[in-house]
């Protein structure tokens, strides 16, 4: 486990936390929340690994890759009737990523599902 000093730690928790409201964001703001705070993620990659926010790093990542996905395979599939369906499944899962992530990290815990 990589050693982290405590103001280390709690710039990282900070960015952490914004990346889960970041997320929260797209609710309102469509996709350019959940892109900004992927791109966070990738950019501070390095400095959570090792450390037991890296779990919640790739947690993060996953939930954006998944949930683009989704939103696209979504815009695809309305006309079809199903589309509608597969919004729903998406926002669902968005919903439970952010808000595991977000007790979890309140807690200071990490994520051991994916």
């Amino acid at each position: 486990m990589k050693n982290l000093s405590d103001e280390e730690l709690a710039a990282l928790k900070r960015i952490t936390a914004t990346v889960y409201l970041f997320q929260a964001l797209s609710f309102i703001f469509a996709a350019l929340p959940l892109l900004i705070g992927v791109a966070l993620n990738l950019y501070k990659r390095n400095d959570v690994q090792g450390s037991w926010l890296e779990s919640h790093f790739n947690w993060q990542i996953k939930t954006a890759w998944v949930t683009l996905a989704g939103l696209a395979f979504t815009a695809f599939t309305f006309g079809m009737g199903i589309g509608i369906f597969t919004l729903f499944i998406t926002i669902f899962w968005l919903v439970y990523r952010i808000t595991i992530g977000w007790i979890s990290l309140t807690d200071g815990k990490t994520i051991n599902r994916m």
